[in-house]
This record gives C-alpha cells, structure tokens and sequence, in this order.
C-alpha cells in the first residue's frame, strides 16, 4: 500500500494547518475523516473533519472491531475505521490518502501498512510551544501542562518517523511538507506501473 501519508505532531505544532495547506494545493490528495468524541469545534462540519459519535457508540464500534486504528487523547476517542481507508482507497488511481494522526494511531497504522510515510510535525522548542498554547488556552491551567507532557512524549518518538517538519516558520514548514509529498508521489512503487509502459512502448 504505498498511497498512505501519516502526518502527526503534538497539539500546537501547527500540523492541521500545514495539512489544510497540502489538501489545497494537490487535488490528487484524499483526507481520511476519523471519529471522534469530542465536541464539535467552530466551523467544523460532520463528516469533512471527523465524523462526530458518543463515546458509547465509539465503545461498539471497538467491539465490533471497526478501527484500523484507535486511541484515547485528553480523555477523548479518536478512531480510523476500515471502511473509511477501504472507501477512499478504492478506485482513487494514482491519489493518496492523508491521515492525522497521534503518535500511537501511527504506529498502528504502520502495523497494518507498512508501506505508509510518516511525517512527524514539531514545533521549534518546548517553550515556543507553551506559548501557541497559552495563546491558544488564553490562560496557564492543568490542560496546557498535560498537552506539554503529552507533546514531549510524543517527540521522542521521532525515530519512528521517515520525515520531520520543524515548524518555526510556517511558510518554510510547508515548503518542507510540501517537498516531501512531492518525493513521495514521484518513487518507483508509485511510478512502477509507469515506467514499464514507457519500456514497453515503440
């Protein structure tokens, strides 16, 4: 399966943005929609950002043993079903699917796909990412010293991934994101196919 792109990075780091701006620019890519249950955010729409269940519905659909992959972040359900890579997958040509992810549902995907790319987005420092938090929670609490543990945690993990994206600059990240799709979509597994008609033609 070498059509699978896992992009993680701890709360803060800047990765959905990055991704929002790789989702704009390459029409050939495909966004896998996760569950989740956590509130509805902002602007957020049910089934273009996550699908959006009760934690008893998301606890049957872990019985049922419908997650590819599935975690619990900040005392919420994240999951990854097979039907959603299964769907997006079929008939999507020469396209590749993206997945936001944790460090735990990479790992698990990686089990399942270990042709998949992992991207690990990261933030310049620690302390530069306390900083996008308390901006983003406006005030220092328990939650803001949880996500800076869980942050830490998560990045030494880093050699788990192929790629790192250190988001200092988030027009720089991006190039490097961006560099790295583009590599992606031009190796020989992707190209394979490609290449031998190009042998083969007269």
């Amino acid at each position: 399966m070498n059509n699978i792109i896992v992009i993680s990075g701890p709360s803060g780091s800047g990765k959905s943005t990055l991704i929002r701006s790789l989702l704009k620019d390459h029409r050939d890519i495909i966004f896998s929609v996760s569950h989740t249950t956590r509130p509805r955010r902002g602007k957020e729409v049910e089934g273009k950002h996550y699908h959006f269940i009760s934690k008893a519905q998301f606890r049957r659909m872990i019985d049922n043993n419908t997650f590819v992959e599935w975690a619990e972040v900040h005392n919420n359900y994240y999951g990854t079903g097979f039907a959603e890579i299964d769907n997006k997958l079929k008939d999507s040509g020469n396209r590749v699917l993206v997945l936001d992810l944790d460090v735990q549902g990479a790992k698990n995907i990686k089990k399942k796909f270990p042709e998949a790319l992992l991207i690990l987005v990261t933030p310049p420092t620690l302390k530069e990412l306390e900083t996008r938090l308390l901006r983003r929670e406006k005030a220092i609490n328990q939650q803001v010293k949880k996500r800076l543990q869980i942050a830490k945690e998560e990045l030494n993990e880093y050699k788990f991934y192929d790629y790192i994206v250190i988001n200092e600059n988030l027009e720089k990240a991006y190039s490097v994101l961006n560099a790295i799709f583009t590599a992606f979509k031009n190796t020989t597994a992707r190209n394979e196919a490609r290449i031998k008609r190009i042998i083969t033609s007269s």
